[in-house]
C-alpha cells in the first residue's frame, strides 16, 4: 500500500485542502504540509514462544516537526498501514498545534493483533521496533505515547529499550509511562476527560448544562470511552449505551457506568453483560440521544450511514471517525460536532505536561494537571468558535484553520531550507 491509498490518508488530505481553501492559505506551505518529513518501515522479527521467528512491519512516519520534536502514539493493531499511519501523524500535526503546544506531528505502529501474543513475545515485539526505530525518536527528536493495542506497560519497554542502547536512563524518551518510572498523574484518563470537558465546553456555548435527563451513547469503551463515561456519568448524565468490539449494550434508564466499568475490568469486554440489552455498533450509532461520542477507531460514521444517526451532538473521541461527507452532512442537519483534533487532544496535552515533568525531574499534582489540561483546551475551543464565526464554516473545517494558521505562521518564519 502507498502512502495515499487508504480512504482514511484521503480523506484527511481533504480535509487539509478544504481548510487550506477557505482560509486562502498560502499554497507553497500547502503543498508541503500534504506529505510527510520522513517515513520509516521497518520489519520486526521476533522468536515466538514454540520457537519460530514471525516477522511484522514496522513503521514510524513524521509529518511536520517546524513546531518541536515529533509527538504521536504507537499503534498495534491488525490495519495497521503507512497509510493509515501517516495520516495519523498529519492528524497529530494539526492536533499539536490547535491546542498550542510547542511539538510536531509524528505516528507509528505494528500490523499485529496484540491479543494474539503473549506477554514475552509482545515484549520482545516492542524492544526489537524501539531498536529499528531509535535512531529517530528520542525526548528532543520525536516522543511515542501509546494508542490503540499498547499501554503503559508498552512504554516502560520502550523507554527501557532505549535507555539500554544508551547507556542511562531516559524517561523523556515516551509519554505514558507508569508512574513509577516518570509518568505523570493523570495520563491514563486524560483523552477521555478532555473529551468530557468538551461536551461541557459546547453545551456552555449552546446556553445548556448536562443534566440527568442529558443521554449520551458511547461507541469504544476503552482507554477513551471508559474516563469520558465515568466523569460525564459523575456529572449526572444518562449514559444509555457503550459499545466495544465485542458489540453494545443499552438501557434506555441509563447504565450503571461503575458497574460496567468493573464488568469490562473482570471480563475484558463488554459481550455478556447481564444487567442491559444488547446492540450491535451500528444500532448505538442510531440511538435518538443528546451526545454521541465515537471513541473507537477512523470511519465510522460515513456516507453509507450518516442518514441514520440522530444524535444532536457529536464529540469525536476517535481520531477521524467522521469522513468529511458525513460531517458537511450533518452539520447541515444542525448536529454540532466537536472535532477531533480538539475533542481529543486532552491524551497529547498531558503527554506534553509528562515531557515537561520528566525533562525537569520536577512531578505535579493532579488538581494542577486537571486544572492546566481544562484551561488549555478552553483556550483551543474558543479559538475554533470564533474561527467557526468568522469562516462561516463547519466546526471540522474551523478546527483545522485555526491550527493551520499558527503553524503557517511558523513555518513562513523558519522558512525552507535550502531556500
Amino acid at each position: 500500500m502507498s502512502l495515499f491509498d487508504s480512504p482514511f490518508f484521503q480523506d484527511a488530505y481533504a480535509q487539509l485542502e478544504s481548510a487550506g481553501g477557505i482560509m486562502k492559505m498560502d499554497p507553497n506551505v500547502l503543498e508541503r504540509l500534504k506529505y510527510p518529513k520522513r517515513a520509516l518501515q521497518v520489519s520486526v522479527p521476533v522468536r515466538l514462544d514454540d520457537g519460530t521467528v514471525k516477522v511484522f512491519e514496522g513503521y514510524r512516519v513524521q509529518h511536520n516537526m517546524t513546531l518541536g520534536p515529533g509527538k504521536g502514539g504507537i499503534r498495534f493493531h491488525p490495519h495497521v498501514s503507512l497509510s493509515e499511519t501517516a495520516a495519523l501523524a498529519m492528524l497529530m500535526t494539526f492536533k499539536n498545534s490547535l491546542v498550542g503546544l510547542p511539538l510536531g506531528g509524528a505516528k507509528g505502529g505494528i500490523k499485529v493483533d496484540p491479543n494474539d501474543l503473549s506477554r514475552a513475545e509482545l515484549q520482545a515485539m516492542t524492544r526489537r521496533y524501539t531498536t529499528e526505530i531509535a535512531m529517530i525518536i528520542g525526548p528532543d527528536k520525536d516522543i511515542p505515547a501509546p494508542d490503540i493495542g499498547t499501554d503503559g506497560q508498552t512504554m516502560a519497554w520502550m523507554m527501557d529499550t532505549y535507555s539500554q542502547l544508551n547507556g542511562y536512563a531516559i524517561p523523556g524518551v515516551v509519554t505514558g509511562k507508569p508512574i513509577a518510572v516518570g509518568g505523570s498523574l493523570g495520563r491514563a484518563e486524560s483523552t477521555g476527560k478532555g473529551l468530557a470537558y468538551c461536551v461541557n465546553f459546547a453545551y456552555a456555548h449552546l446556553g445548556k448544562q448536562i443534566t440527568s435527563s442529558t443521554t449520551v451513547a458511547i461507541h469504544g469503551f476503552g482507554k477513551v470511552g471508559i474516563p469520558a463515561a465515568n466523569d460525564l456519568y459523575a456529572q449526572g448524565a444518562k449514559i444509555v449505551a457503550v459499545s466495544d468490539y465485542t458489540g453494545g449494550i443499552y438501557d434506555k434508564k441509563g447504565l450503571n457506568i461503575h458497574s460496567v466499568v468493573e464488568w469490562v475490568k473482570q471480563n475484558r469486554v463488554l459481550k455478556g453483560y447481564p444487567e442491559a440489552d444488547a446492540i450491535t455498533n451500528e444500532e448505538l450509532l442510531a440511538l435518538d440521544v443528546d451526545v454521541l461520542a465515537p471513541a473507537a477507531i477512523d470511519g465510522v460514521i460515513t456516507k453509507d450511514n450518516m442518514k441514520n444517526v440522530k444524535a444532536r451532538m457529536i464529540a469525536e473521541g476517535a481520531n477521524g471517525p467522521l469522513t468529511k461527507e458525513a460531517v458537511e452532512y450533518l452539520t447541515a442537519k444542525g448536529v454540532f460536532i466537536i472535532p477531533d483534533i480538539l475533542c481529543n487532544a486532552g491524551g497529547v496535552v498531558v503527554s506534553y505536561f509528562e515531557w515537561v515533568q520528566g525533562l525537569q525531574a520536577f512531578f505535579w499534582d493532579l488538581d494542577t494537571i486537571n486544572k492546566k489540561l481544562h484551561d488549555i483546551l478552553k483556550l483551543a475551543f474558543d479559538r475554533v468558535v470564533d474561527t467557526q464565526r468568522k469562516h462561516n464554516c463547519n466546526m471540522k473545517q474551523a478546527a483545522f484553520i485555526a491550527s493551520l494558521d499558527r503553524l503557517q505562521g511558523a513555518m513562513r518564519l523558519r522558512g525552507m531550507w535550502p531556500g
